[in-house]
């Protein structure tokens, strides 16, 4: 038989529970570094626009809430 000490470390090593949220985020960074890629450069004010748009927006109804 097996001592709890062992038994409990072979355990843990054969938990592999969080390697799917390794793998979303590494493909989550692939894409976002080949969306980077694609995009030309033209595009890129009219992103950051809209997103000074969504922040605008957002402030004022957090501010509107309170």
């Amino acid at each position: 038989m097996m001592p709890y000490w062992k038994a409990a470390v072979m355990k843990w090593f054969a938990n592999q529970s969080g390697q799917d949220m390794v793998e979303y985020a590494l493909v989550a960074g692939f894409v976002a570094v080949a969306a980077g890629a694609i995009f030309p450069a033209t595009l890129l004010p009219d992103i950051s626009m809209l997103y000074s748009r969504l922040d605008i927006y957002l402030s004022a109804s957090a501010s509107q809430g309170s």
